[in-house]
């Protein structure tokens, strides 16, 4: 009942003004879908193959019956057991010791570990005291009667036991290897139910058409730098798109209303933890919706696929404003998990005479904020504050003070010879530092110093865990909507210059629209982000579908060639309703579900750090004659360049 009340709420936030008789007949279809899952019996997983078990399902219950297994050799114990593994789990092999079964002992005692192996056998019970109660299938055996090498295995780069740990990029080169693994193949699965899931509420649950978009599309102005793939028209170049969002968009001016797509996007940029050159996103377009409307459905789309061993998601997830995300975290996808907030203490220090204090004073928004390392002096030491300050300033210019409270009452910092004792007890009380508590400050203009604290922050955060203080709960998963974001920043290149927040397609507020043709860099976009963890998971916004709005953005605002574009224009001219969407990162999502380091551990066949396959050698050299057709010649800088890249 509480799927269908969920259903109803989020109908009514779609359709206002539909009467609940109208939606009772539609939960009464949705509730016999669920009823229907709920019911159905588990996967048939031995049809059509030559097995009759696998080697993770047998219990007690089946002693008697005579089953075969396929799979490969995990082990061996003393001539006298053989663990079978597939990718359900394991099941131990007797092997019979009795002359007349010989042949038998032969073949699955020479054969190699990892060769795949059939095996026919009964299901016996394990003698007293020899249950393993760590495996599924410890209660019982299969004592064998025939075995097969379906084949053999030579010797292997590494060991497939998960507890080995083993190089990354050897990992990526025999990645069919690394595939066998049981976190692998766990990630693998959890990823594709969730799809499943998500298809499932999405088409099922509320109308949504799943669309193939195009891979060979076109140069897109602005965002990330694209992969250009040569056509034979001589200069000429398809692009691989970023994302669908030109399409999505084209879709719902023509009509189809509601799309979605597992989709498939590039980069021309290196790999990161939680980025590499190709990715796949839940993409997602709605015509006549509002922001409300595209946060309810995927706040309803995450709890419905949500992994039920993860515990349940509260909805409606919190949000919080672009400022004052940047104001109190230093960030626009803050880490709720723990504190340790950014605190203003500028009214504390205003009037200090301290020529850096007013001097930043003087800077343009120019502020003095803190944050609190609870117990910091206990777990963090000289040379860690002085590398938290070197990170303030290789990366924002920003200098870092610290001042430590002892459990004397008094202070410990440089800051001390400028302040009075009124004024050290106000800072401690509006940073509500305690004994041993390290307060750092920065001091500039507001931006700079939120940021450069909102990377010490999390950077106090890896330092505490690493002496042992349990801040982030990794079995928690805190999202958290920003929205509220500036349509356009400043260029870092050109300060006088403006580049989408988000990309060229975001509507403006509507309160905001006259500042477009006067101070556009004042103007909000109906942009919102979703953030899990203090990692960006998903990002849309509504949509411009005014084409002479458009029109102006591209021309007057941002200085983009308009001929690049013309298509989708002349499409915003020919009735195009209101719509938005968003688009979720898979890859990123299911990485923190299943708490992975990397997405490189949820991805089937990824790229390495410099967007390499390091299993085929991807990308790889072209002979010269095949590269005609397209009228292109390798221009190397010189002879001993590209004998350095072979």
């Amino acid at each position: 009942m509480h799927k269908i009340r969920l259903f109803y709420s989020s109908l009514s936030l779609f359709f206002p003004r539909m009467p609940r008789r109208l939606a009772k007949p539609w939960c009464k279809c949705i509730s016999s879908t669920w009823a229907f899952n709920a019911a159905a019996a588990p996967a048939d997983l031995n049809r059509f193959v030559a097995r009759t078990k696998t080697c993770g399902e047998l219990c007690s219950a089946d002693v008697g019956q005579e089953v075969t297994l396929c799979g490969w050799i995990q082990y061996r114990r003393q001539g006298q057991f053989v663990v079978l593994r597939d990718f359900q789990g394991l099941t131990q092999i007797l092997i019979p010791q009795d002359e007349a079964a010989s042949h038998l002992k032969k073949v699955l005692c020479d054969a190699p570990v990892e060769s795949v192996v059939r095996v026919t056998g009964m299901v016996v019970s394990r003698p007293p005291g020899q249950t393993n109660p760590r495996m599924p299938t410890g209660e019982i055996e299969v004592k064998a009667e025939t075995a097969e090498v379906l084949n053999s295995c030579k010797k292997l780069p590494f060991e497939m036991k998960d507890f080995i740990k083993k190089n990354e990029a050897l990992r990526m080169q025999y990645r069919y290897l690394d595939l066998r693994s049981i976190q692998l193949q766990h990630n693998l699965r959890l990823r594709s139910q969730v799809v499943m899931k998500m298809r499932e509420y999405l088409c099922n649950c509320y109308g949504f058409v799943d669309v193939e978009t195009p891979t060979l599309f076109k140069k897109t102005p602005g965002g990330a730098k694209e992969f250009l793939v040569p056509s034979q028209e001589p200069g000429k170049f398809y692009s691989l798109p970023q994302s669908p969002q030109q399409f999505k968009q084209l879709l719902m001016i023509g009509g189809l209303d509601r799309y979605f797509q597992v989709a498939r996007c590039y980069r021309d940029e290196g790999s990161k933890p939680d980025r590499q050159p190709e990715f796949t996103q839940i993409d997602i377009e709605m015509s006549f919706v509002d922001q409300a409307g595209i946060r309810a459905l995927v706040e309803g789309l995450l709890q419905y696929s949500w992994p039920e061993e993860k515990g349940s998601l509260e909805t409606p997830f919190p949000s919080i404003s672009y400022s004052e995300a940047l104001a109190v975290y230093g960030t626009d996808k803050p880490d709720t998990r723990f504190g340790m907030k950014i605190v203003d203490v500028s009214h504390v220090l205003r009037n200090v005479e301290a020529g850096f204090l007013q001097r930043s004073f003087n800077e343009p928004e120019g502020t003095v904020k803190a944050i609190c390392i609870p117990q910091g002096a206990k777990h963090l030491q000289n040379k860690d504050l002085e590398s938290l300050n070197e990170l303030a300033k290789s990366q924002y210019d920003q200098e870092i003070m610290h001042f430590i409270l002892r459990s004397d009452g008094s202070v410990k910092s440089q800051l001390c010879r400028y302040l009075n004792e009124e004024q050290k007890l106000e800072l401690i009380r509006t940073v509500q530092a305690n004994t041993d508590d390290v307060v750092l400050l920065a001091a500039g203009g507001h931006k700079k110093v939120c940021s450069a604290l909102g990377k010490v922050r999390l950077a106090s955060a890896n330092l505490l865990e690493e002496r042992g203080v349990p801040l982030r709960d990794p079995s928690a998963f805190h999202f958290l909507w920003v929205v509220d974001f500036p349509l356009f920043l400043l260029k870092e290149e050109n300060p006088n210059e403006l580049e989408s927040a988000h990309h060229p397609f975001t509507a403006p507020f509507p309160s905001d629209e006259h500042l477009l043709y006067t101070e556009p860099a004042k103007v909000r976009g109906q942009h919102y982000d979703l953030v899990l963890n203090g990692s960006e998971i998903g990002g849309g916004s509504i949509r411009i579908h005014n084409a002479k709005q458009q029109r102006f953005i591209l021309e007057s605002v941002l200085k983009e060639d308009c001929e690049l574009l013309s298509h989708l224009l002349e499409a915003l001219d020919s009735g195009a309703p209101p719509h938005g969407g968003i688009a979720l990162g898979l890859d990123r999502l299911i990485s923190l579900i299943v708490g992975a380091p990397s997405i490189r551990d949820v991805i089937a066949f990824p790229k390495s750090f410099r967007g390499r396959d390091l299993m085929s050698s991807a990308p790889d050299y072209v002979a010269p004659e095949e590269l005609e057709p397209y009228h292109i010649q390798v221009a190397w800088p010189s002879a001993q360049a590209k004998a350095s890249a072979n």
